[in-house]
């Protein structure tokens, strides 16, 4: 793996950080706003399959972070790179031995876990180098591609799964009840976790039935035992 460092940490702040400092920044999705609210502040973080590094970018002049990505995809780690974000050039299906045990506070990976080619790999090892991590991930048990795929007999294509199936980077797709049963099988713990939908009824409904009412899961885990925050 190789290692792109971001200009140096001693300079000015670009515009972009500035913007980010006076509360101007470009709006976060949903997810990753949800996400900045668990990271405490001064922590050390790695975002896997980070894309263009914004989630670490706002970390960064929000909290302080010391913040590090993996990411495969040159463009992705190019425009990294120019949001002023160290990224490690790493495929994640070949695992993340190259980090110690409790190297960081807390290891994140947003909507990529579906399209890892063993994800209850990848969580054990978010886990061996974090306290704690951070999951996101579409639900595929939503109302909306249930009846999808009832009533067309072929593989939903939403916002949320835009790609067709035989194109998709999308190889294991979940419900939120799947997740929870993997962690439950595995030993995880769920020290808090948070629902999102856009629309009615999944706007109302989905804290109460998540796993048919809402769009995206965002689950903090960890190893160790401890309360479960709703």
């Amino acid at each position: 793996c190789s290692l792109y460092e971001s200009p140096a940490q001693g300079s000015k702040k670009t515009q972009t950080q500035r913007q980010y400092t006076r509360g101007s920044a470009m709006s976060l999705r949903t997810d990753l706003e949800f996400i900045q609210t668990w990271i405490a502040p001064n922590s050390r973080i790695l975002d896997l399959a980070c894309g263009d590094g914004t989630l670490l970018q706002s970390l960064k002049a929000s909290s302080q972070i010391e913040g590090y990505g993996l990411e495969i995809d040159p463009e992705k780690i190019t425009e990294a790179i120019s949001n002023n974000v160290n990224v490690i050039e790493a495929d994640l299906d070949s695992g993340l031995s190259q980090f110690s045990d409790n190297s960081f506070d807390t290891v994140v990976m947003t909507e990529a876990l579906q399209a890892m080619r063993n994800p209850d790999l990848v969580l054990d090892e978010m886990l061996r180098i974090g306290e704690n991590c951070i999951v996101t991930f579409t639900n595929f048990g939503n109302w909306q591609t249930r009846i999808s795929l009832a009533t067309q007999g072929q593989m939903p294509v939403t916002k949320k799964l835009s790609y067709q199936w035989y194109n998709t980077p999308n190889i294991h797709f979940c419900t939120v009840s799947d997740f929870e049963a993997l962690c439950a099988d595995k030993g995880i713990h769920i020290d808090n976790k948070k629902f999102t939908a856009d629309r009615f009824p999944g706007a109302w409904l989905k804290t109460l039935w998540p796993n048919l009412f809402s769009d995206t899961a965002i689950y903090m885990l960890s190893k160790h035992i401890g309360s479960n925050n709703d």
